[in-house]
């Protein structure tokens, strides 16, 4: 049986499609994020780059519903995870279709790829692309972090020539900086749509992405504008950060998934209306709470893995709404930087995040 350390007695694979369609088993004529089933053979194109993988971070809404699934259990996880990754030849959640991110150590740069000057072998990065399109090979698990979503792993990943990644950074410990990348499309999405004076909502605001969010909504909006944000306790170290920081200016207390309940809210904490609605949600069935939140000609940005888009559009209709509604893009040209950034530039996130994520 052949090795990975075999790989150089075979013959060199030729090029394949840049975006990875050439790996899809089933159904052909898909590209790789909609297949059912891709290649998930641990030997590069050459147009592909072969990574040794260390860490995966499940995304919230998939890790949540695998959790739920298998009681909080680890060992249930791991054999939960392994399930869909030899099945489907990548990490994609069949019900959330969500998967997640991964950091490893380039091993193999396909020759087609060899005058790229932003990654060489031996480099430690952090995908950007979704583990629900990514050519994942899982030998083992090694752990998995119920609390954070973090599995080691003993596997290889492929990258496609139109794959996004990024350099790991040497001024944050490993845990911490695949935490703000596996949510880098949040704050820089924020970044781009608040504006000076307007009035920012964000739904899950104690969440990773949430917090990054706050604290670029904060920036944005400045001394005029208005931040606030809704969880579900008020009791939790990233809800009491955001008040006693200054990250919001009202912080409600409700559970999104009841409409109801975010109505109730909204006389104290948006007598306005907001102009920016950021949903961070990791569950299922916040998108109407986040509608009602926004006024009429504002934005409604749907970061959550969770978001039914069938449910978001027939609500507005339902209820007379004429907002915007835009899908949660997790990619943004230099989201990486932006949210690595946001967090060296707010010391009281950071240390929440370094004391979170970095103590694994």
């Amino acid at each position: 049986m052949q090795t990975l350390d075999d790989a150089h007695l075979v013959e060199p694979l030729g090029t394949g499609c840049r975006l990875g369609s050439h790996r899809v088993i089933e159904p052909k004529g898909t590209l790789p994020q909609g297949a059912w089933r891709i290649d998930n053979t641990p030997r590069a194109y050459a147009n592909e780059i072969l990574c040794d993988v260390e860490t995966l971070n499940v995304d919230s809404a998939s890790f949540k519903q695998i959790s739920d699934a298998c009681n909080a259990d680890p060992d249930a996880i791991a054999a939960h995870i392994l399930g869909i990754v030899n099945e489907r030849g990548k990490l994609h959640n069949p019900v959330t279709g969500s998967g997640g991110m991964f950091i490893g150590r380039a091993r193999e740069i396909g020759p087609a790829l060899a005058a790229r000057d932003d990654i060489a072998v031996g480099d430690r990065i952090a995908s950007l692309v979704s583990l629900t399109l990514t050519p994942l090979h899982l030998r083992s698990i090694d752990s998995v972090d119920v609390a954070t979503g973090q599995v080691r792993v003993h596997g290889t990943a492929i990258l496609f020539e139109s794959g996004v990644y990024a350099r790991l950074p040497d001024d944050l410990p490993t845990d911490v900086a695949l935490a703000v990348l596996d949510v880098a499309g949040a704050p820089a999405q924020v970044r781009r749509l608040a504006k000076a004076g307007e009035t920012v909502c964000v739904i899950g605001a104690d969440g990773k992405s949430g917090l990054l969010a706050c604290a670029q909504a904060r920036e944005q909006v400045g001394a005029a504008g208005r931040v606030v944000g809704i969880v579900p306790a008020a009791g939790s170290p990233a809800a009491q950060l955001l008040v006693e920081h200054g990250y919001v200016d009202h912080l409600a207390v409700a559970n999104a998934c009841d409409t109801l309940a975010v109505l109730e809210t909204l006389p104290d904490a948006l007598p306005l209306l907001a102009d920016l609605v950021i949903n961070c949600v990791n569950v299922c069935g916040t998108e109407l709470a986040s509608i009602l939140c926004c006024k009429d000609g504002g934005t409604v940005y749907f970061f959550s893995m969770s978001t039914s888009f069938t449910a978001a559009a027939l609500g507005a209709e339902g209820f007379g709404k004429d907002v915007n509604m835009m899908v949660g893009n997790g990619y943004a040209k230099g989201h990486a930087g932006i949210a690595l950034q946001t967090l060296r530039d707010h010391p009281a996130i950071k240390d929440y995040f370094v004391a979170r994520y970095g103590a694994q």
